[in-house]
């Protein structure tokens, strides 16, 4: 990325996009490589698509040089030698520059990074270098490639600085960077004067540990390698062996706050993201680091470098692997990757408290999120790559949102409710400037309110709205209060100040509760809210979480285990401070056993069972993520003390989730959790067709098929079939009949909870089979029968049929064997076993629902049969023979 174009690398091409994917140039990487014997004076030179190549140029690293409007592109040759070219960045057909020099690794590694640092020397002049951060800086096997850099390295951008351009060395000998762990680069970038490279690193058989080193990037190359300093992250539990996954500096703000995705068991699934500050020490001391050092050797005495621990974990999710991280207005904002082809988004508040992750983006397919960039043009658009393809999507999908209600409680920074558009959108797209937009602070409610007595004894009812909007729109706001009995407020005891409005209550109002109705209006964006008004001095009992929680809910204020009326100095909602009372109380709590099922797909189930103990007080089941955000209240039924039905919901991505047993206190008891996998997916249908009566037996194949519920073709949607030998690959079911109606094809759905998704493929309906009749063969102890019916396109096979012979009134089975195939009849051979002298003259066949009665077939019949095969065998002869005579007649006429 360079401001308005994006660059991209492939196999034998590189292309200039502009920030929109608009193609704008192409560079081809093949051509023919010029002296490859002299290996430090090899020339690589271009050529034509068509034409003979004999190298490729194989781009590892593209580094945006924007102050000196160049692109360095680096890699390695067909020979595995590092090259080097200097390309306008902004038309890259024009190579300013080219050498066969290595910066950096010459090939693709995962574990190296590579950025420009700005280095300050003490004339006050600034420098820029390209920082190179190497995996594996020693190679294997014979190498004739001659190289001589470390594990970090400074080379040079420009022909005037000391040493000559893209040199790593100098007129004097530089301090070289080394390891002798394993260590694997995550990402490195600068920040006011200080370098910050992330890394992870594995020592023999220690456990991995993520390390921090901090440069001051001042006065020389030799003095910001000298001055190297580290530290050690730790995850949330401090535990060993964790691994850095991705990471993301957070721009902007006195501290240098930074995101990390790490993996808690060193694999890709059980990952959580991170903040830390990342700030440099300031010691002056000496420092030498445990795992890094000076070439030659590596000193006998080594410092305990810094252990920082996170400032807050920001989100648990399984299959993280990338994360971007953006400031906007107040907020942070992060966009994260899965390896299942998710990208998520959430928000941070200035105290560091998380939204609700939501899906920005879903796969078609399951594909991992390897980096995430921001549109440096257009900030509104991020950009994530593929194995084969780059997209662009909005950081945002405001316009979902068609209510100003909905707008505001999405928690998204980057929606404002346009008040002169009456939409959800971008704050610049509104062009009247008269937007309502969330605060900087995460609000659980966007209006709350309070019931105060004032030292006159007069009851005000006041209301708080936590917003921000744009400033004209503080002099438009003004509330209605409204209740059906009669008139609320005094004659003169209405006012509005943004953001607050107090209405101040007629006297002797209060002897019952009182359902009001709140009208916000900012402009013409309207706002509506009910509340329940209660007299707090009337709110009185045994202390508890239920009368605490009536007390704080009716907008009083709760204190010394009694309700009272608020104080104005008291924040707005108290909710914490009520379930910490439930300790105390002396009551049977409900406890959860299991959950059938308690594995779903993204759709949930429906009709749940749960069983447990205590639960006839139960009022709801609790889903709630495994961060604290979003809790979904289900009811419940069917109750007894030991079990209880439920819904479960649908979700948006794969994930675990809590579930506790709320009872009617707000309290939630219990523990036990729900797993959410992928949704069933039908790839195939065997067979493909069914008979116009219905019944038959089809296979659906594809995957989580076990989550299916029922089937329902588009021509019957209202008759629903029960699979049958459900497993993750495959399931069974019996087709519908076609009905009075002409259809030919039908779209086969499963109903999975309250979604439906449709195969891939439909179901084809054909007339049922006609049975002609049947013949019989006795064998040494059995007897044979041999149905004829015509031929037709429903393949049927020996499964699609139940078939007896009939004898004195008794069915005997008849085991179907095989089927034979001809021009214009099939053949369905079956035995029935332990009767060889019988004479049947009648047998039963039975498809589907459908039952059929056959007799035998006549002598005359048969006769048929064998005449007709023997015409047919005698035309064949005769068109053999007249063929034969006239090939040889053409041979003899030459």
């Amino acid at each position: 990325m360079a401001s308005s174009y994006f660059y991209i690398a492939t196999e034998d091409k590189l292309y200039q996009l502009s920030h929109n994917l608009t193609l704008i140039h192409i560079l081809t990487l093949r051509g023919i490589l010029k002296n490859e014997d002299q290996m430090d004076n090899q020339e690589f030179h271009r050529i034509s698509e068509i034409a003979l190549f004999n190298a490729t140029f194989s781009i590892n690293v593209l580094m945006p040089f924007i102050r000196n409007n160049t692109l360095i592109s680096y890699g390695e040759t067909d020979h595995n030698c590092g090259y080097c070219e200097v390309l306008d960045l902004k038309n890259i057909s024009k190579v300013l520059y080219r050498e066969p020099i290595q910066v950096g690794p010459r090939r693709s590694i995962s574990g190296s990074v590579s950025f420009l640092v700005d280095v300050k020397k003490d004339s006050g002049q600034t420098e820029t270098y390209i920082l190179t951060a190497i995996q594996s800086h020693r190679e294997t096997g014979e190498d004739s490639c001659l190289s001589d850099l470390e594990m970090i390295n400074l080379h040079n951008t420009n022909y005037k600085q000391d040493g000559d351009i893209f040199s790593s060395g100098g007129s004097s000998s530089l301090p070289r960077i080394t390891a002798e762990a394993d260590v694997g680069f995550v990402d490195g970038f600068q920040i006011n004067s200080t370098v910050y490279l992330l890394s992870n690193v594995a020592s023999g058989n220690k456990p991995n540990k993520v390390r921090l080193i901090w440069l001051q990037a001042e006065t020389s190359k030799s003095k910001t390698l000298k001055s190297l300093r580290g530290a050690t992250l730790r995850t949330s539990d401090g535990g060993e062996g964790s691994r850095l996954l991705a990471s993301s500096v957070i721009p902007g703000g006195q501290q240098v706050l930074w995101s990390g995705v790490f993996s808690l068991d060193g694999g890709l699934t059980n990952t959580e993201l991170l903040l830390f500050d990342i700030s440099p020490d300031g010691s002056d001391q000496t420092y030498t680091d445990p795992d890094f050092f000076y070439t030659p050797k590596k000193p006998d005495k080594q410092s305990e470098p810094h252990t920082l621990k996170p400032k807050v974990v920001l989100l648990k999710h399984k299959h993280m692997s990338s994360v971007l991280a953006i400031r906007h207005d107040g907020w942070i904002v992060f966009f994260i990757g899965t390896t299942d082809g998710i990208l998520l988004k959430f928000a941070v508040d200035i105290n560091h408290k998380p939204t609700c992750p939501k899906v920005l983006y879903r796969a078609s397919r399951e594909h991992e999120f390897p980096k995430i960039h921001l549109d440096q043009a257009d900030p509104k658009h991020v950009y994530f790559q593929f194995k084969n393809k780059i997209e662009r999507v909005p950081v945002s999908k405001c316009g979902i949102h068609r209510k100003v209600k909905d707008c505001l409680s999405a928690q998204d920074p980057h929606c404002v409710w346009c008040v002169s558009a009456d939409s959800c959108t971008f704050k610049d797209h509104c062009t009247d400037s008269e937007w309502l937009s969330i605060p900087n602070e995460s609000q659980k409610k966007m209006v709350s309110h309070q019931v105060v007595k004032d030292s006159h004894g007069k009851i005000k009812l006041m209301i708080q709205t936590h917003l921000t909007v744009e400033q004209k729109l503080h002099l438009n706001f003004s509330c209605e209060f409204s209740t059906n009995s009669s008139q609320l407020c005094g004659q003169h005891g209405l006012s509005a100040h943004f953001p607050q409005c107090t209405c101040i209550l007629l006297d002797n109002l209060l002897t019952d509760a009182i359902d009001v109705t709140i009208k916000i209006n900012l402009g013409k964006a309207k706002l509506t809210e009910q509340r329940k008004l209660i007299n707090c001095s009337n709110i009185h009992g045994q202390p508890g979480p239920i009368l605490c929680l009536l007390c704080i809910r009716a907008g009083c204020q709760w204190i010394e285990d009694s309700c009272s009326w608020a104080n104005q100095r008291v924040q707005y909602t108290q909710d914490h401070i009520c379930p910490k009372m439930e300790a105390g109380m002396n009551i049977s709590m409900p406890d959860i056993g299991s959950i059938r099922p308690s594995v779903v797909s993204l759709y949930g189930k429906n009709h749940a069972l749960l069983l447990g103990h205590h639960l006839s007080n139960v009022i709801g089941v609790r889903i709630q993520p495994l961060m604290e955000c979003s809790p979904q209240e289900c009811p419940v039924w069917n109750k007894t003390g030991i079990s209880l039905t439920f819904h479960i919901p649908s979700t948006e991505t794969k994930r675990v989730v809590k579930v506790c047993l709320l009872l009617p206190d707000g309290s939630c008891h219990g523990s036990a959790t729900i797993t959410y996998q992928s949704s069933p997916v039908c790839t195939d249908i065997v067979p493909r067709s069914s008979w116009r009566s219905g019944k038959r037996k089809v296979k659906l194949i594809g995957t989580h098929l076990d989550f299916v519920e029922g089937m329902i073709q588009s021509h019957a949607h209202h008759q629903v079939s029960l699979p049958k030998n459900r497993s993750f690959q495959m399931l069974t079911y019996e087709t519908p009949a076609a009905g009075n109606t002409q259809i030919c094809s039908s779209t086969v759905l499963m109903k999975v909870a309250n979604k439906t998704l449709a195969c891939l493929v439909n179901l084809t309906y054909h007339p049922d089979p006609e049975f002609t009749g049947f013949t019989t063969e006795r064998l040494a102890h059995d007897t044979r029968i041999i149905i004829h019916k015509n031929v037709d396109k429903l393949e049927m096979t020996t499964t699609d049929l139940l078939v007896w012979g009939i004898l004195d009134e008794k069915q005997h089975p008849c085991i179907l064997k095989v089927k034979e195939n001809s021009n214009k009849t099939d053949s369905l051979i079956c035995e029935i076993q332990g009767i060889h002298n019988a004479n049947f003259k009648d047998i039963k066949i039975k498809y589907g629902d459908t039952t059929v009665w056959l007799k035998a077939l006549s002598s005359l019949h048969l006769a048929l049969l064998i005449v007709h095969f023997l015409l047919k065998f005698s035309i064949l002869t005769v068109l053999v023979v007249i063929c034969v005579r006239e090939k040889r007649r053409s041979s003899s006429d030459y």
